[in-house]
């Protein structure tokens, strides 16, 4: 992509990828790119990442798939960062990464001394906010510049006006109370570090007010006991602004997440690739009369309220959740369908001809007979089915599936694709 695009040609969904699970469903649910970390590096300390022989293997399997996977190297290093990051940065062009993704200048400085045939994109921890310095940075070699997430709509009009080089901008996912990520909180109050990955999320936490000379004394700024929230921002969703942003020519559209769950990736990839092949291929009367449905989609992963950012203008109050930090839960991942491989894997002397494939799952979270459970696929519509009949691996009937990852056999009225979700809805109190 460049950017003369016509704006009639499709920008990239680019999907989060945690682990090497979360990026194959990420692939099968539409995904045109994912983004991922290794064991080092990343500003994402506690995602699963990816050791060296993995990543090596999650960017075979992802050009495998005729898809792009750009690798996270976007700490703001010290010193000792350095420390065996060349040869790092020479096995990421060798092995074909499509980009690193970077915000140190250093680091940029060095890749293009140890790796000059690697792509960078410039990480949106860069505080990418003007044309003129994203020139700068196109002169110096960057190919993208990762949009920061505190512009408007406007702005990113005018920037894709000034800039000739790709630009890439986050359009769904949890959003930082500090500007660009730039947080000290986490730091100050844990001694993890938010710009080396190692986030606690503080901002998500209740706070009250403490007057200096009566320390154990904690004052509710709201009028019950719960404390403030005032940090937590809500979740972005630009997903019903496609149609706004289209005239913007960006040629990625990013979803955070790579520390979430592989029901948050899939439901989530899938609704944004049918909208965006809506809106390009159907126009925007098909893409409203679908809007409803992707969002009732989107509503059943777990999630914060919805917001739309900073997209028209600077958030305001209902741009926060003051009363709580919780997330919203409507439906609990519970399993998923197993393929013929992982089936032998979990048990080498299973005979497949025999051992109805498409009726195993691997159990996530708790269920039981008698529960109604709904189906995701890469594919089609939803379906449910009530859990009447289960067996383990071992043919040993089963009521209640309560042992993490454990392999089951369901009775079902019709067979599970590879890659689907098996989910509960919860019960309303």
């Amino acid at each position: 992509m460049n950017s003369s695009m016509d704006i009639q040609q499709k920008p990239e969904l680019l999907a989060p990828a945690g682990d090497f699970e979360k990026l194959k469903f990420a692939l099968a649910y539409g995904a045109d790119a994912v983004y991922v970390g290794g064991a080092a590096y990343g500003l994402r300390a506690y995602a699963g990442n990816f050791e060296p022989e993995e990543l090596e293997r999650a960017i075979k399997y992802t050009h495998q798939a005729g898809r792009k996977i750009y690798v996270a190297v976007n700490i703001f290093a010290h010193e000792e960062d350095f420390v065996g990051m060349a040869e790092y940065l020479q096995q990421l062009e060798s092995w074909g990464a499509d980009a690193a993704i970077v915000s140190d200048p250093g680091i940029i400085a060095l890749a293009q001394e140890v790796a000059p045939k690697l792509a960078l994109h410039l990480s949106t921890q860069s505080n990418n906010t003007n044309s003129q310095s994203m020139r700068f940075w196109l002169k110096q070699g960057i190919e993208r510049i990762v949009l920061a997430r505190e512009l408007t709509k406007e702005e990113i009009a005018k920037i894709r006006k000034n800039v000739s080089g790709e630009l890439e901008m986050f359009v769904h996912g949890a959003m930082c109370m500090s500007y660009s990520g730039r947080c000290l909180l986490s730091n100050y109050l844990t001694g993890r570090d938010a710009n080396h990955g190692e986030c606690t999320q503080p901002c998500r936490w209740s706070y009250g007010l403490v007057e200096e000379k009566r320390p154990d004394e904690v004052f509710p700024i709201e009028e019950d006991q719960r404390g403030t929230y005032v940090f937590n921002s809500h979740d972005l969703c630009l997903l019903p602004q496609l149609p706004i942003l289209k005239s913007s020519a960006v040629d990625s559209y990013k979803i955070e997440g790579r520390m979430k769950s592989v029901h948050y990736v899939s439901c989530n990839v899938k609704a944004y690739r049918d909208a965006i092949d809506t809106l390009w291929e159907q126009g925007e009367e098909a893409f409203q009369t679908k809007l409803p449905g992707w969002l009732a989609e989107m509503d059943k992963v777990s999630h914060r309220d919805y917001s739309t950012g900073f997209l028209f203008g600077k958030p305001g109050a209902d741009a926060h959740n003051l009363e709580t930090s919780n997330y919203i839960r409507e439906y609990n991942f519970v399993g998923v369908g197993l393929s013929k491989k992982e089936l032998l894997q979990a048990n080498p002397d299973l005979d497949l001809d025999n051992a109805n494939y498409g009726y195993w799952v691997e159990q996530r979270n708790y269920f039981r007979q008698g529960d109604m459970i709904e189906v995701l696929m890469p594919e089609g519509e939803p379906w449910s089915f009530e859990v009447k009949q289960m067996w383990d691996i071992d043919g040993k009937p089963v009521e209640v599936a309560n042992h993490g990852k454990q392999i089951l056999r369901l009775e079902l009225p019709q067979p599970l694709p590879e890659f689907s979700i098996l989910r509960k809805p919860k019960v309303k109190k």
